[in-house]
């Protein structure tokens, strides 16, 4: 009989130059249990579970497979043991089938494989555990949910016993993290290893068995679930007593600062993103957006802040402090700046679009006004206050304020980006998913910073991913259902059930 021990990590050690990322970890994960991995940023859950995956070697310790000392080099040693991961950020091919991107990577030389082989295979792994997988859809045809259920299909298709999964909600509707979570017991009740690593403390309290804690790259504590709570997990991982409340006064002097009107933006393939949205946000307020990923709210930010092409037929129109009125269709970023527009915009892809990963963190503090200077070359001490600055009020973890963000932990790397928008001191603060990849603590620090910018009279527009955050936070909800507008409630009053209800369906009544 297997022995229930899946995995030993003994005294395990990583570093990157002089940052010490895991501090002689030891853990231990067992066969049929859901082990969930806490701490905040920076604490090495990542960093951890990377070592087990092959991306990363350790630099001291040993660990130990089925009871057996072994040496992961590569993602193949690591599947040759029965081990694989679920990242972040899916790893296939969009012009793929499912199958084809399940055998890429395979040792080909040594077998031949069929196609119609492959795809029975699939089917059977998606009727043992109820996943929704067509083996001959292509990648692009795919949800962000369905593309999560490939890569947990492509690793059981390899003989994986033991499944590592890194933030694998961040981008599902309750509906869908529900079903995963299904999905998650039934492997476990088939003797499957798991382990999650996750922010959500509700979820770790509802699906784990046992949760381990890190913090500052050390092994703190291994709590048995049913005696956790909220409080007791996140003061593990902080190391002292924090409160986990989301304040949100009343709006108060409201004022109109946007009015969207018929808001209609295309994909690059001639389909509509977004279709006849109209909505206003208002200064001293927190305009909350729900939808599932993909059905337009990174359109209807990139519009607003001039990055769209949008119909002929939209306004925007932006209403300055001096009850001025700008319309923003047509307008370029750099446009909109120089119309005195204070707009700030925390992007969904943060390397891609908001910061730039070669430059530090002073050199893209600069980035916001690049183009004041009177000559082309730039005084940085303003940029390196900024820069300080941010970094002590959201305690960012960075060897230097030179070093490339892209060297950051990912929640280190959002923490930048929002922090340097807020320093900007905007009328209009849009954010996408401003807390992910956050810890719990810090991520309430982001809740609070958004409050106190409604409180200065901002105009704050939130795309979130967590709907109790977005009922806690937000003041009015606008739920976006396949690029309509699908009802702009009051999110005092409105239920979880019911937004996660129009975010699925399209209904008469808004």
């Amino acid at each position: 009989m297997k022995d229930s021990t899946a995995v030993r990590m003994d005294r395990v050690t990583k570093r990157f130059g002089s940052v010490v990322a895991n501090d002689a970890v030891s853990m231990n994960i067992h066969y049929g249990e859901i082990l969930s991995i806490l701490g905040e940023n920076g604490s090495g859950k990542t960093t951890l579970m990377n070592m087990l995956a092959g991306i990363y070697y350790p630099d001291e310790g040993d660990i130990y497979v089925n009871g057996r000392q072994v040496t992961i080099t590569s993602p193949h040693d690591a599947y040759e043991l029965g081990i694989g991961m679920i990242h972040q950020h899916y790893k296939l091919v969009d012009v793929f089938t499912a199958a084809e991107n399940i055998i890429l990577g395979l040792d080909s030389d040594k077998i031949t494989y069929s196609l119609d082989e492959v795809n029975k295979k699939v089917e059977e792994i998606c009727r043992q555990y109820g996943f929704d997988i067509d083996p001959k859809a292509k990648v692009y045809e795919m949800s962000v949910a369905q593309k999560q259920t490939l890569e947990i299909v492509k690793i059981l298709y390899r003989g994986a016993d033991i499944l590592i999964l890194d933030e694998p909600t961040a981008v599902l509707t309750p509906q869908e993290t529900e079903k995963l979570f299904d999905i998650l017991r039934a492997m476990r009740s088939d003797g499957k290893a798991i382990v999650l690593i996750t922010h959500k403390l509700n979820e770790v309290l509802e699906l784990s068995d046992r949760v381990t804690i890190l913090r500052k790259g050390k092994y703190i504590t291994t709590i048995p679930t049913p005696v956790a709570t909220e409080q007791i997990l996140t003061e593990a991982m902080v190391g002292e007593k924090v409160t986990l409340d989301i304040d949100r006064p009343m709006p108060e002097n409201t004022v109109k600062r946007l009015s969207v009107k018929n808001l209609t933006v295309y994909s690059e393939d001639g389909i509509k993103a977004l279709d006849d949205v109209s909505f206003d946000a208002y200064g001293g307020e927190i305009l909350g957006i729900a939808g599932i990923s993909g059905c337009g709210q990174k359109e209807l930010l990139e519009a607003i802040a001039g990055l769209q092409v949008t119909d002929k037929n939209t306004s925007i129109i932006y209403y300055d402090k001096d009850g001025s009125e700008k319309q923003l269709i047509g307008v370029s970023p750099r446009e909109i700046r120089n119309y005195g527009v204070h707009l700030s915009f925390v992007p969904e892809d943060r390397l891609g679009m908001g910061l730039v990963a070669s430059l530090g963190m002073t050199e893209n503090m600069m980035l916001k006004d690049y183009d004041k200077g009177a000559s082309p070359f730039l005084n940085k001490s303003d940029s390196a206050k900024l820069a300080e600055d941010v970094k002590k009020e959201l305690d960012i973890a960075t060897p230097s304020l030179e070093t490339p963000v892209r060297r950051l932990s990912g929640g280190n790397v959002q923490k930048v980006l929002v922090g340097r928008e807020i320093a900007a001191e905007p009328t209009i603060l849009m954010t996408a998913y401003a807390v992910r990849g956050l810890d719990i603590n810090k991520s309430y620090t982001i809740y609070n910073l958004l409050t106190e910018q409604k409180m200065k009279g901002v105009a704050v527009i939130y795309v979130g991913e967590d709907l109790d955050v977005l009922l806690a936070l937000a003041d009015r909800i606008m739920v976006l259902c396949s690029g309509h507008e699908n009802g702009i409630l009051d999110a005092r009053t409105v239920t979880k059930e019911e937004v996660g209800r129009r975010m699925t369906n399209l209904t008469e009544e808004k």
